[in-house]
């Protein structure tokens, strides 16, 4: 069954997911047979990529895992589940596996290079070139060749008898060919006579076949592309160090209260509920809110945010940010897979095993490659021998036809930009979900912004206050502040907020009195106090200065005591300090934004002046339900739409998008729905976000315009004789190097 099978089970609500660990795969060829023979299982849909060594599997009811596996075995390859995390030993930790493997590839490369680099020197110096030269250069070549080149050889025997062929083959045969000729050449030739000179060259020249031996291009392309392979993998795991790091930022350890006393335990321990304390300069164990205490938390490794932020009773705290101010006791919110770090770190591993359209396309390439190359060397060895009737110097350009066109850089280069660029974007609080939301960066030419938390703070705040002639500003505001100390409502708790941080400890209220749809009312020092819209008249300058808020956008409040107005306090939304900025950097790179907003066109017109908005693209009074309207209307004229929001009725609006933008410090409904994720609540993200995106695409187009353009330009050079096969070896090892070096240049992304 296809995939698209498999997505129909998937709508049936039939359907599990399983991520396999892949061994033995070599190059990109290797994934796409992999691949293809899951995808051929019925239920089973699979995307397997090279550079993660990684396969994503989503299969029906009636498929076992065990099924799955022993398909990739008979493929000629290993799978197996991951194995659950475990907490890091405390003392002695073994090397990781990958670490040894590297070992193992860097043993391997070192000793064939230094046997190697002799074979080379003589056959490319005749002034080197003793009495039976020849014979030391068979005696260091043949280890090479067999013991160095034996991954190859190995990989190749088990696609053979799978029949398939991939790089390995191409290198395994072009290799045993080339030391094969020269043992022949040796024994039954001429070349094995004492005083024989041979001469390198870096193109096919015409010569006798039986005097010709090729031992410098068997041992020197092994540890050419054993050199190759280790620059690779190197490179891919520092591709992949951004999520290594991610997912190590946690506490190990954690203090917990029990029965009052502190004990310490496992985080992997903890439980939802559980109380636990944090000293300064120690990582907050878990997603929480703090019970006890006031301090500074950095969250910088999470969010790339450098300053730290305030936190006392009440707040939410994240699990890995840094307590850098006083004691803490933190309540336990969410524990294990559940907390933000763990979702940030699954957000990006299923981004990096995802697969953009380009590379499915390079996929297909690869995976029909190898077979039309060895047809390429054959048919260049018969070319060669009609036109010059010379073997060996057919052999020679067919040796390099088959070296040079290894479509290893087609495989990394998707994959391991995706690695660095998803790394980077998790270092910068830059969550991207999947591949094919770079294609949509690309695209965008207007953004949505949602008012209320994404350009606002989407806290109400007390932000003037007028007094009439007589009146004193500071017993207004403590008068008044007392009042509204006693309601829950938005509006209420801001004057109360805004009165206490200018007046210090406001005083009790007596007979408090909620007034619906006009105000409260209580006793406060003796004096009846109102707040609201109690008043039937107002002297002129109080109407003047409500007017006037009402102008700038902002909520007009009178305030006043018995039976007068005695002020007016103006209440707003504050617009974010960065957003202004942010509205900047967007148009720079080319969106047109708009924004969007249940206020009405009053205050939505101020908050667009406050930040550079054209009121011609503001949409003001727009109900939740109608947000998705709005995006798709834009769509309708043509316009290809990003949505930021951070609310739930953001979520729709941001699923319907081209591209949806989601505010990390809003509701699990809207990052559900977004493509990309902004962990902090800071809009110049969100320009950030589009950067960093569209920078990873065109360092993925261009790694595959390198590799595309590498096989095309390297095989006919290769066929007309103009590459020496050694040099054909070098030229293929630095191609794949080539790709995710420049990967890796994502790394210095600001």
């Amino acid at each position: 069954m296809t995939s698209t099978t498999a997505e129909n089970a998937a709508q049936a609500g039939t359907t599990s997911e399983v991520e396999l660990l892949i061994g033995g795969m070599t190059c990109a060829s290797c994934a796409a047979r992999v691949e293809r023979k899951l995808n051929r299982m019925d239920g089973v849909s699979a995307t397997v990529n090279f550079a993660t060594e990684k396969a994503k599997v989503t299969y029906a009811d009636g498929v076992r895992v065990a099924d799955l596996i022993a398909t990739v075995e008979k493929t000629g390859y290993t799978a197996e589940e991951p194995p659950p995390p475990e907490p890091a030993p405390e003392t002695g930790p073994e090397a990781p596996e990958q670490d040894l493997e590297l070992g193992a590839l860097r043993h391997r490369l070192l000793v064939s290079a230094l046997l190697a680099a002799p074979v080379v020197l003589l056959a490319m110096v005749p002034a080197l070139q003793f009495d039976n030269w020849q014979w030391l250069s068979l005696t260091l070549a043949a280890p090479v060749v067999v013991w160095g080149g034996a991954p190859f050889h190995r990989a190749a025997w088990t696609n053979l008898r799978h029949g398939a062929a991939t790089m390995d083959t191409l290198v395994s045969v072009g290799t045993l060919a080339a030391f094969g000729w020269s043992l022949w050449a040796l024994f039954l030739g001429d070349a094995g006579r004492p005083g024989m000179r041979d001469a390198f060259h870096l193109t096919v020249s015409r010569m006798d076949g039986a005097s010709v031996i090729y031992l410098e291009v068997a041992s020197g392309v092994v540890a050419l592309i054993l050199l190759g392979r280790y620059l690779e993998a190197r490179s891919k795991r520092r591709a992949g160090a951004a999520l290594k790091a991610l997912m190590e930022l946690g506490a190990k350890e954690v203090a917990v209260l029990r029965d009052g006393r502190e004990v310490r335990i496992p985080v992997s321990a903890l439980a939802v509920g559980d109380r636990f304390v944090v000293r300064p300069g120690e990582k907050i164990a878990t997603d929480g809110a703090v019970v006890e205490g006031v301090s500074a938390v950095d969250a910088s490794m999470l969010t790339g945010e450098s300053v730290p932020v305030d936190v006392g009773p009440g707040d939410r705290v994240t699990g890995a940010t840094v307590n850098a101010g006083g004691r803490l006791v933190v309540e336990a919110t969410r524990v294990g897979v559940d907390t933000q770090l763990a979702r940030m770190a699954k957000l990006v591993e299923d981004a990096q095993n995802g697969k953009a359209e380009v590379q499915r396309l390079a996929d297909r390439i690869s995976a029909v490659f190898v077979p039309v190359v060895i047809l390429v060397a054959v048919g260049t060895f018969g070319a060669w021998l009609g036109v010059t009737g010379d073997t060996a110097a057919a052999f020679t350009a067919a040796v390099a036809v088959l070296i040079i066109a290894c479509p290893c850089a087609l495989g990394l280069a998707t994959p391991t930009a995706l690695m660095v660029g998803t790394g980077r974007g998790a270092q910068l609080g830059i969550l991207i979900k999947g591949p094919e939301v770079l294609e949509s960066t690309r695209r965008v030419d207007t953004v949505v912004l949602d008012k209320t938390g994404t350009v606002t703070t989407g806290r109400m705040s007390l932000r003037a206050v007028h007094v009439a002639d007589g009146e004193d500003e500071k017993e207004l505001l403590r008068l008044a502040g007392a009042l509204e100390h006693a309601s829950e409502h938005p509006v209420a708790r801001a004057i109360a907020a805004g009165a206490e941080e200018r007046t210090g400890t406001l005083p009790a209220v007596e007979h408090f009195e909620n007034v619906p749809g006009r105000g409260v009312r209580g006793r406060v020092e003796g004096r009846e106090v109102a707040v609201g819209r109690l008043y039937d008249t107002l002297p002129e300058e109080l109407a003047r200065a409500a007017r006037e808020a009402e102008r700038e956008g902002r909520t007009a409040v009178v305030a006043g005591w018995d039976g007068r107005a005695r002020g007016v306090l103006a209440i707003a939304d504050a617009v974010k300090e960065t957003s202004a900025e942010a509205v900047r950097e967007l148009r720079a790179l080319g969106l047109t934004p708009v924004l969007l907003t249940g206020d009405n066109r009053t205050v939505a017109e101020a908050v667009a002046r406050t930040v550079g908005i054209d009121p011609a693209q503001v949409f003001a009074e727009v109900l939740p339900e109608d947000k998705v309207d709005v995006v798709r209307r834009l769509q309708r004229e043509g316009r290809s739409v990003a949505m930021v929001g951070d609310g739930v009725n953001d979520a729709a609006a941001l699923a319907t998008a081209d591209l949806g933008l989601a505010m990390g410090t809003g509701t699990d409904a809207a990052i559900e729905a977004g493509d990309l994720t902004l962990v902090r609540g800071d809009l110049r993200v969100a320009a950030d976000a589009i950067r960093l995106s569209r920078r990873t695409l065109a360092t993925i187009k261009g790694n595959l315009v390198w590799a595309f353009g590498y096989n095309v330009a390297a095989l006919p050079l290769a066929a007309a004789g103009l590459l020496n096969p050694m040099i054909a070896g070098a030229a293929m090892a630095f191609s794949s190097v080539f790709v995710v070096t420049n990967s890796l240049r994502l790394r210095a992304f600001r």
